[in-house]
């Protein structure tokens, strides 16, 4: 297993590769999934194939991202969650930087609907580019695509 230490800030983070014993933590702390059982089982799913990181800390489990390696065979970021109580405290940035050390390839990609203005000021923060757009997934709310080049 992996742990991808940064440094320190208030609270001492770790970001790891999620275990099965972390789903139930991970599935509570995303809302969505809470009440989409499809989201529950992604989850399961990502943790299972390796393609979860969890930003721990020693009382809890604050945040999960899901990365794979299969979007036209480049590193793609599918999801960031952070539970509510640790938003806006780096969690995200940090487990965006475990994502790109842990990423494979020379290019990680990554999207935001339209209307995720959060989502898309984070991946602006962490160097995130944008790289496109995608029409028709969600109904009048196109996809952005962003890219940040890592070699």
């Amino acid at each position: 297993m992996t742990d991808y230490r940064l440094p320190p800030t208030d609270t001492e983070w770790l970001i790891r590769q999620a275990q099965p014993d972390d789903v139930h933590a991970l599935v509570e702390l995303d809302a969505y999934a809470a009440a989409h059982a499809h989201r529950r089982v992604f989850i399961h799913d990502a943790v299972v194939n390796q393609q979860c990181l969890v930003a721990v800390n020693a009382d809890a489990c604050a945040g999960y991202l899901v990365l794979t390696h299969d979007f036209f065979n480049h590193g793609f970021i599918a999801l960031v969650v952070v539970a509510p109580t640790y938003q806006r405290q780096g969690v995200a940035l940090r487990l965006l930087a475990a994502a790109e050390a842990a990423c494979k390839t020379p290019k990680l990609f990554t999207s935001a609907n339209a209307s995720n203005r959060a989502s898309q000021a984070l991946m602006t923060k962490a160097g995130f580019i944008p790289s496109g757009q995608i029409e028709n997934l969600d109904e009048d709310d196109p996809e952005y695509v962003y890219v940040k080049f890592l070699r």
